[in-house]
């Protein structure tokens, strides 16, 4: 009979082939070193017929019961042979392999060479990745540094490089231990573009907590019968029909604000709506942008008026109108005959109908950064201000993102707010107060802030890192990237060689050409992860 050779075997000999060569010298050397002690367990196990009374035939479970403890006999010689073992359960060659090559990552994981035309490895994190707390790990697997290159040894010819411009600064911070591994002007207070938001999202997670929510509803004022929008400043409010459960909608609003005026025997009503939350100017002092809408207490995604879910796009002039005309149409098609919308505001005697609130705050956090959305951190800022009792503009905003880091003993030297967006090409941060707000982040007695770490786009992944790092350091970098004409910075964690979590902030200006100089500061972050500096 011919047995066919099946498919995936004979795709897979060749690796079993290898895998065999591998470890046949093993085996052999195992076998060699352990045949003196089979030879004597065996000895000592064997059974003289002369010393038996009488025959007897020895049954199918004894021979099974013999062959286990032959088994188990080979097994243990072998086992004692390839140790020694250390007290975790591992072979100590093994281990002693392992960190020499913990070096080489990738998905080859140390092979000689990658076949040509074959997918390139991915990079690799360092092995065990340090707690924030600074101990590295429940194991204690965290190693010494390694006593590499000085760091400024190291970074200092990758920040002079022509690309960043004649202005620069950078600093780099051990996230664990709060001390400052490397710090080139770091105290220079340059624009920071939209690394801004770093600051505006630790302000907005102190001042309101990472479970706070945004809440738009709809008031019935009992005596007019006038049906009021009012907007509690929810960045992320959609009209699209799928809302996805997790962002608040405003077709949902219409739907139960209808089902309510239904209760009530209301079939037509004066529709209006209230932006008073906010206050002073709506537009960014840059003007009209397709970066951020005007700023206002009720808008719906984020005013755009192409339909768009991220990235720059035309604006609707007054958002709160454009959302407020959206609702009235949901009404209609609830049943509910609406007047044209007008602006108002609800007095303390109106009954609120329906409600709809935002995501948590961490996930609005979390979203701004990945994404660098200027909509939802001028939002946030405004939100700040309001906690604090500022006015919710964008002044008062800025004031309070100020406030609250000073309460939380950040070294504000230097430092100006004049948006929560980074926009403003009058802000000024430095790398000492980046690097700062990054290890307040992660230190483990403020788990609120947390977020701002968890919110920054990895490298080769998510958010505007999603398209970098693709040959360097992809999955091990976090940053939040900062981008203005002559401006580029970028600021965030980076896991190193010895297991270390650094917080970095480089920022560069009077920039000529921003592709150049964006990849001159990911290859000073690429430089960290490889790097076990000192």
């Amino acid at each position: 009979m011919v047995v066919p050779v099946l498919r995936p075997w004979r795709a897979a000999r060749p690796q079993v082939a290898r895998i065999a060569n591998a470890v046949r010298p093993r085996l052999a050397r195992a076998a060699t070193a352990a045949g003196p002690r089979i030879a004597r367990l065996t000895k000592a196990v064997r059974v003289t017929p002369a010393h038996l009374s009488r025959p007897r035939t020895v049954r199918t479970w004894q021979y099974s019961a013999g062959a286990a403890t032959a088994g188990l006999v080979l097994a243990a010689g072998v086992v004692t042979v390839a140790g020694p073992w250390d007290a975790n359960g591992q072979r100590t060659a093994e281990g002693d392999r392992a960190a020499a090559l913990e070096g080489s990552g990738g998905a080859d994981h140390g092979r000689s060479g990658t076949a040509a035309g074959a997918p390139r490895p991915a990079p690799s994190a360092a092995p065990v990745l340090t707690g924030l707390g600074g101990t590295g790990g429940a194991v204690g697997t965290r190693k010494a540094p390694s006593g590499g290159r000085p760091l400024p040894d190291v970074l200092e010819p990758l920040l002079e490089a022509p690309a960043l411009g004649d202005d620069r600064a950078g600093a780099v911070v051990d996230v664990a231990t709060g001390t400052r591994l490397y710090g080139g002007g770091a105290g220079k207070a340059l624009t920071p573009a939209s690394t801004t938001k770093i600051a505006t999202a630790v302000a907005a997670l102190s001042a309101l907590g990472p479970d706070h929510r945004l809440t738009t509803r709809a008031a019935l004022e009992p005596d007019t019968r006038e049906l009021v929008l009012v907007g509690g400043g929810d960045p992320t409010l959609t009209a699209h029909p799928q809302a996805g459960g997790e962002w608040a909608g405003l077709r949902t609003l219409a739907a139960d604000t209808a089902k309510a005026l239904d209760r009530r025997g209301i079939h037509e009503i004066t529709l209006s709506y209230d932006t008073t939350l906010y206050a002073g100017p709506a537009l960014h002092p840059i003007g009209v942008n397709d970066n951020l809408a005007p700023v206002s207490a009720l808008a719906v995604d984020e005013g755009r008026a192409d339909g768009s879910a991220g990235g720059p796009a035309p604006r609707v002039s007054d958002p709160a109108a454009d959302a407020a005309a959206k609702f009235a149409g949901f009404l209609k098609d609830a049943g509910i005959t609406t007047t044209s919308p007008g602006p108002s505001k609800a007095s303390t005697r109106a009954q609120t109908l329906a409600t709809v609130s935002s995501p948590p705050l961490s996930a609005l956090v979390e979203r701004m950064l990945t994404n660098s959305d200027n909509d939802i951190a001028e939002a946030l800022a405004r939100q700040t201000a309001l906690a604090g009792g500022d006015p919710a503009s964008f002044a008062g905003g800025a004031r309070a993102i100020a406030t609250q880091l000073r309460k939380l003993g950040l070294p504000m030297s230097g430092a100006a707010f004049h948006d929560g967006s980074g926009l403003d090409r009058a802000d000024r941060l430095t790398a000492d107060l980046l690097t700062a707000l990054l290890v307040k982040a992660g230190d483990p007695a403020r788990p609120g802030l947390r977020p701002v770490l968890t919110g920054l786009p990895v490298a080769g992944f998510t958010g505007t890192l999603s398209a970098r790092y693709t040959d360097g350091a992809a999955g091990v970098v976090r940053a939040k990237t900062g981008t203005l004409t002559g401006v580029n910075t970028l600021a965030g964690t980076v896991v190193d060689k010895d297991g270390r979590l650094l917080a970095f902030a480089f920022l560069a200006s009077r920039t000529t050409d921003p592709a150049q100089a964006q990849s001159a500061l990911d290859a000073a972050a690429t430089a960290l992860a490889g790097c076990g500096c000192r």
